[in-house]
């Protein structure tokens, strides 16, 4: 049975997406079937994975409101082990379609039970919101990754999510974790940005990946080719920081997985 991940965090431009499209590539790389899930209506998983959402007849959404099987939005990458389901604008109106909907906030949990006996790490985009489809991501998920952007900000916000996840695991989710935060976009000139990363280390309540991963050029670049940094760049900063924090991820698991 697979373990579910969700990666959140309700602040864009933290290196959400890059983080999990990167994490998802090295799984796969180190032997583990992965499936990706975006969860957010900009589709930029799918993009950064070569896939054009807007040419998709099926997406999410058709299998959040029913009108598809999960095994029919699944899709190959040019990655063995590794697949995707991808997301569209569509999906946007699915929050507004599920809130008169009984169970509304397992509909994404209904789905990835029938794909789980497939995977060994099913991992979730999820928006940057705390809404309807991010708490479904949560519902639907054992743990959670939360990309946390070395800046002055980097801490706003981060209690009103932690307030979110703890209030999912009282009501819907009793068995959800945090498996710890990633620091990203660190930049080592900048002196502001190592105190946060004492900070979060320090204050944040739960693990911190021992990596951090740096501001890159190359990281940037990937998505607009629609490939991780492992086939862009294998021998930058960036590949080298997400093959350690998904070997860290493996870890977590125990010395057999």
């Amino acid at each position: 049975m697979s373990k579910i991940v969700a990666f959140v965090n309700q602040k864009g431009g933290v290196g959400k997406t890059t983080t999990t499209i990167n994490v998802a590539r090295y799984l796969a790389d180190f032997g583990k079937r992965v499936l990706l899930v975006d969860l957010d209506p900009q589709g930029n998983a799918s993009s950064g994975l070569g896939i054009d959402p807007r040419g998709l007849e099926k997406n999410l959404y058709h299998a959040m409101i029913g009108t598809a099987s999960a095994k029919d939005i699944v899709l190959s990458t040019t990655t063995p082990n590794l697949h995707i389901i991808p997301a569209a604008q569509d999906l946007a109106g699915a929050e507004i379609e599920m809130v008169h909907i009984d169970a509304r906030e397992f509909r994404l949990y209904s789905v990835l039970r029938q794909l789980r006996p497939f995977y060994d790490y099913i991992l979730i985009d999820s928006p940057p919101s705390l809404g309807l489809l991010t708490v479904n991501g949560l519902v639907a998920s054992d743990e959670v990754v939360i990309p946390v952007q070395t800046e002055y900000y980097a801490l706003e916000g981060l209690s009103q999510l932690l307030g979110t996840i703890e209030l999912v695991r009282e009501r819907l989710q009793p068995n959800l974790k945090i498996m710890g935060a990633v620091l990203t976009l660190f930049d080592r000139r900048n002196r502001l940005a190592q105190q946060v990363v004492n900070e979060v280390r320090a204050h944040f309540p739960g693990p911190v990946f021992d990596m951090v991963v740096p501001r890159s050029v190359r990281l940037a670049e990937a998505p607009s080719y629609g490939k991780s940094i492992l086939d862009f760049d294998a021998l930058s900063k960036g590949a080298r920081a997400y093959r350690a924090i998904a070997r860290e991820i493996v870890a977590k698991e125990g010395p057999e997985a």
